[in-house]
């Protein structure tokens, strides 16, 4: 099931999402539809088919749910371990090391307050000079940290910063419009195996493609699962929290955002995520 948000009558519903065809559920939003499911231990599609409307409209969704929180894994592909070792120098290898490490790399993205969805701006710092995409599988926890759903993810990131010192890593990855969600969220049953899911990234300036890469989650260094378990190892992560994967699509410096860029990460199975770089 595809699932999301709508605006409608002045205010942001749930709703069931096939193609053209809306069916708003408009006593929830989707964190409630999750947080219900949570309560009750019951199946997300089949929660939010008993409360779905009838009727069906013609609306655009909006950002696929407004998380509660959001967190992150870093180092879960080879290439983007080796590129960020290849930013600090011979002196430091720890992004690989983590890469090779039974612990993973997981820090705090920010809340709600600095999440976007489709079509919205996403941030430009004005201290950082290389700010990048980072395209990533989305994966949405319901109760228990019990994978509920997928969707996209841009993990915005100031490198530069990061690459001044590790420790200023918070600065990198949290500001305003520093993390893209959407278009959709596909309920986990409709995506038996996430480890063959092809995701593409382009940048375009001025019309014209400037960068164009993809990745499979194939190769990802860690289990979700693996994942998951360390990030709520004494952390008591709500329902309705979105943990973002990691990126297998490096863009280097000298196709850094800049204000006006379009960025636009796809998948088959989920759709597109497209927004416009903006300063904050």
């Amino acid at each position: 099931m595809r699932l999301g948000q709508i605006e409608a009558e002045g205010r942001v519903m749930a709703a069931i999402l096939n193609g053209q065809s809306v069916r708003p559920i408009r006593t929830h939003t989707m964190i409630d539809i999750i947080q219900q499911a949570a309560r009750e231990d019951a199946a997300l599609p089949e929660l939010a088919r008993s409360l779905a409307g009838p009727e069906i409209i013609d609306s655009r969704p909006v950002i696929p749910l407004n998380p509660v929180e959001v967190w992150a894994c870093g180092c879960t592909y080879a290439k983007s371990a080796e590129f960020r070792d290849g930013d600090v120098g011979p002196r430091d290898s720890f992004y690989v090391e983590v890469y090779d490490s039974p612990r993973p790399e997981v820090f705090f993205k920010g809340t709600n307050r600095v999440c976007v969805g489709p079509d919205e701006a996403i941030g430009l710092r004005p201290d950082a000079k290389f700010t990048a995409p980072e395209p990533e599988l989305a994966v949405i926890l319901g109760g228990k940290g019990q994978i509920i759903g997928y969707s996209l993810a841009n993990d915005v990131s100031a490198w530069d910063i990061e690459r001044e010192n590790p420790l200023y890593l918070p600065q990198s990855k949290i500001f305003n419009g520093c993390c893209a969600l959407g278009p959709v969220i596909v309920t986990a049953d409709e995506i038996p195996n996430p480890y063959q899911l092809e995701i593409a990234c382009s940048v375009i300036r001025n019309g014209r493609t400037i960068f164009h890469d993809t990745a499979s989650t194939a190769r990802l260094r860690r289990r979700l699962e693996e994942m998951i378990e360390y990030l709520m190892r004494a952390n008591s992560v709500p329902p309705g929290s979105v943990l973002l994967t990691g990126t297998g699509i490096i863009i280097t410096e000298d196709v850094a955002l800049a204000p006006g860029d379009e960025v636009v990460i796809s998948n088959a199975e989920i759709g597109e995520l497209s927004n416009t770089a903006q300063p904050v």
